[in-house]
């Protein structure tokens, strides 16, 4: 049985790399990344030797080497210790190596870029046209004329009264009963799911996913030094068989996950798995991250955990980037009170006032009447854009997962044999830019699957660059 140590080299290790220059390039990994910090001692050579499978030589060669450019240095009679300054912070670093098709953190950055070329549907956010920006301008009118405290202040710790009132009366129509001094009002719903990490995990604790899940979840966690382990989902939900295994394993101190609308899959977890989820979570003492970004893109109500839990265990966080705009930054956290000062202080400590403009003009779009009429047409538009993309993409052999009932993604088998990362590789040649399914699971296990955002996939480009990517990629 292979050690990770060993399986990590052997994934990384370049043809043309000597088995000494493997081991000192895993030295410096650990140092880059942080696993081991300016002072550390390193393993003894017989130690490492038998770690990485080597000869005790080639450890001594690959530590002299690395006394020689100062990254280690040796200490006589103590062993080898590390040399080098704290290595910058490098999320790319601390994951998994990845063809740069499948790391989701490129794949962000040309889905955020500029290229009016570029087509995304591999994207997870809405096309610019579909989103009320005759809303947003009547709405920065009405700002605009605003008491000069509205334009110019920083907002209150919890955020705008007015909006987490409003907030908690949607909520209750949810089933989820909270008072507004229960909600704090956020930048987006990553800086949401930001402060609920520092507040509740150390470095080196376990945090648990679906797989797949959102792939930020998983580069959000590494920025935390978190330990992070996946349990299959299903149609359902996650599996709750291994969801338990791995609670008993691993004892997980968070487990972050969509109920409403999951990203990638568009499943919607069924009421009897929430039930059971909630007596594993108290039966272990683990706390549950609901994020419900989604929630409304849905046109009939789904389980949510903080309903069924009174948000004792369950901590629930959402945004409006996804139905208003990404570019008015506002989310919301919602926790029980004994929480709240903590992860209001971590606010204060982390951005000081918020962005009070923002809950305004959220504020202003959600009581004008205009919201419910547009969010009421984009469930229409999606559920027909989901038809007709599913129906496009089964013509060239890619089935979707599932059907799902509400929200822009579908989760696609591809056909045969296929590697998605390919696939994706040839597709950005014609200026597309797919979401491989390998991006979106920590088990690498879904080489086979593309998540495709049916919203951006209204041109018949899409296909063609598809089309022709599955052709060559067979």
């Amino acid at each position: 049985m292979l050690t990770g140590a060993v399986q990590m080299m052997r994934a990384t290790r370049r043809p043309d790399e000597t088995l000494t220059e493997a081991v000192a390039s895993e030295i410096r990994n650990r140092i880059n990344t942080r696993a081991l910090k300016p002072g550390a001692r390193l393993p003894s050579i017989r130690a490492f030797a038998d770690m990485m499978e080597v000869s005790k030589s080639t450890v001594v060669e690959a530590y002299e080497r690395l006394s020689a450019e100062g990254t280690i240095r040796a200490r006589k009679g103590s062993g080898f210790y590390v040399d080098a300054p704290l290595a910058p912070l490098s999320l790319a670093d601390m994951g998994p190596k990845l063809d740069q098709e499948v790391d989701p953190l490129w794949i962000t950055r040309q889905s955020l870029g500029r290229n009016e070329e570029l087509l995304k549907p591999g994207c997870g956010w809405l096309p610019p046209s579909w989103l009320p920006h005759d809303a947003i301008r009547r709405a920065l009118r009405s700002l605009s004329r605003a008491e000069a405290a509205v334009l110019t202040d920083y907002g209150t710790p919890l955020g705008l009264p007015a909006l987490r009132q409003l907030l908690a009366r949607r909520m209750h129509a949810q089933g989820i009963e909270v008072s507004s001094d229960q909600i704090i009002l956020t930048e987006s719903g990553t800086q949401s799911l930001d402060l609920i990490c520092r507040f509740l995990i150390e470095p080196g604790d376990t945090v648990l996913v679906d797989d797949p899940c959102y792939f930020n979840f998983h580069a959000l966690l590494r920025a935390h030094r978190a330990k992070v382990v996946s349990v299959p989902y299903t149609p359902a939900g996650p599996d709750l068989e291994l969801f338990e295994r791995v609670l008993s394993e691993h004892r997980p101190r968070l487990y972050i996950t969509n109920s409403g609308i999951h990203n990638p899959t568009g499943a919607t977890l069924s009421p009897i798995i929430a039930h059971r989820l909630l007596k594993l979570a108290e039966r272990t003492e683990m706390t549950i991250v609901e994020d419900d970004i989604f929630a409304d893109f849905e046109v009939a109500a789904t389980p949510r955990l903080a309903a069924f839990d009174g948000v004792e265990r369950v901590v629930y966080c959402g945004s409006f980037s996804k139905t208003l705009s990404a570019s008015v930054r506002c989310g919301f956290i919602v926790a029980k009170p004994a929480w709240i000062d903590g992860l209001s202080d971590l606010k204060i400590a982390t951005t000081f006032g918020g962005a009070s403009l923002s809950a305004e003009l959220v504020l202003c779009l959600m009581t004008d009447g205009d919201y419910r009429r547009h969010v009421d047409g984009l469930r229409t538009r999606l559920s027909r854009a989901r038809t007709e993309t599913a129906g496009k993409l089964r013509e060239l052999g890619i089935n979707p997962w599932i059907d799902p009932q509400a929200g822009m993604f579908l989760w696609c088998r591809l056909p045969g044999d296929i590697d998605a990362a390919d696939v994706a590789r040839r597709a950005l040649a014609d200026n597309v830019v797919l979401a491989p399914g390998n991006a979106f699971s920590l088990s690498q296990t879904a080489r086979g699957y593309m998540r495709f955002n049916a919203a951006q996939c209204g041109e018949n480009r899409v296909f063609s660059a598809v089309r022709k990517a599955l052709h060559a990629a067979a």
